[in-house]
């Protein structure tokens, strides 16, 4: 929340959350997504778990990871979709554990016009099917807003 580097496992890291949280007497929904940009040769991509206190505000966590590839776009969204799953199996457990809605945000435009419309289907399917609820453009303020300003 201050900007440091964690050292510890993101499991034990959120497990402190959630019980901070929860004795505050806090209402937490945790929305998880990833966005990504080209950065010449390079893919910087950005994964963000965002804890939002209902009525009381937000805080995050970020990873990043630069990748030395080249994608299509359709993949490349795939492949945003394919690390917010990895995050959110890593913790669901423990947001079952302690009754908080965990919702997975794609960087998917709804709208036909856009490139990324492209994965839509293939997203939400891989989404619904791994069981977490799914959001794509202009509800998915995870991917499009939070990790989106991390990459830029």
């Amino acid at each position: 929340m201050s900007g440091r580097w964690i050292n510890a496992r993101i499991e034990d890291e959120v497990r402190a959350i959630l019980k901070r949280e929860k004795t505050a007497g806090h209402e937490l929904t945790v929305c998880i997504g990833t966005d990504s940009q080209v950065k010449g040769k390079d893919i910087e991509f950005a994964t963000v778990v965002v804890f939002v206190r209902k009525g009381k505000g937000a805080f995050m966590y970020i990873n990043q990871e630069i990748v030395k590839r080249r994608m299509s776009i359709k993949e490349r969204v795939l492949d945003e979709v394919a690390r917010s799953i990895d995050v959110a199996f890593t913790l669901c457990d423990l947001f079952t554990a302690f009754n908080v809605h965990m919702e997975l945000h794609a960087d998917i435009n709804t709208n036909p016009a856009f490139k990324s419309h492209d994965a839509l289907k293939e997203a939400m399917g891989y989404i619904m099917g791994m069981g977490f609820a799914f959001k794509a453009k202009p509800h998915a303020f995870a991917s499009s807003s939070c990790a989106n300003k991390v990459v830029q």
